[in-house]
């Protein structure tokens, strides 16, 4: 009497494989990026980050503890997205949309984070649509209550762009909708055929 394979062992086993496949497609890489002006970066122009369909764009805002008293007055900030003129002179310009506010600098469980899923659709009013092969800009200014603060600011660069032809839009112009990033809810129906083929058996 030898090991004889269960039936629906090898279809479970394509299917774990697939979903596993799928899910590691779905969840994309995490660039965190220190919005503050000790970061060297930000502060020479220069910094440029390559993402992916999928990838998050993490922002941290600046933080101080609550227990040290400070040495000069918290860095509090807006970031916008821009369009290439405005990120090249780092102001707001006529079209920017201001993305979020750093008015927290001594939130009690660490830097306030604001994230933003790279994606090409989305269903959410608040997010944007970004397209491969475009670039984005943001920039940031202080806000009236904060300190004055240098030029800070980070081009994005969505990988790669479509050989197909297509209608060309301007780049460094966000799609007019954006998006509130609900975390990686994809997962309970990525798990779902290899559910129905365990229930199958």
């Amino acid at each position: 009497m030898g090991w004889r394979p269960y039936p629906g062992a090898f279809t479970v086993w394509r299917v774990t494989v697939l979903v596993i496949e799928l899910a590691s497609t779905a969840l994309g890489k995490r660039h965190a990026v220190y919005w503050n002006s000790t970061n060297t970066k930000l502060v020479n122009g220069d910094y440029a980050i390559q993402v992916n369909l999928n990838d998050y764009l993490d922002i941290l805002c600046p933080h101080y503890p609550s227990e040290l008293p400070p040495s000069s007055p918290p860095e509090t900030l807006a970031l916008y997205l821009v369009s290439e003129a405005g990120f090249r002179g780092c102001q707001e310009t006529r079209g920017a949309i201001k993305r979020w506010e750093c008015s927290r600098p001594y939130a009690p469980y660490g830097p306030v984070r604001f994230s933003e899923k790279i994606q090409r659709f989305t269903p959410f009013s608040l997010g944007f649509e970004f397209l491969p092969g475009h670039h984005y800009y943001y920039s940031s200014l202080s806000t009236d209550d904060g300190p004055p603060l240098p030029c800070m600011k980070v081009r994005v660069t969505v990988c790669c762009a479509s050989t197909t032809a297509g209608p060309e839009r301007e780049q460094g112009t966000p799609a007019p909708r954006s998006r509130v990033d609900p975390g990686p809810s994809c997962l309970p129906l990525l798990a779902l055929p290899l559910l129905l083929v365990l229930l199958s058996v």
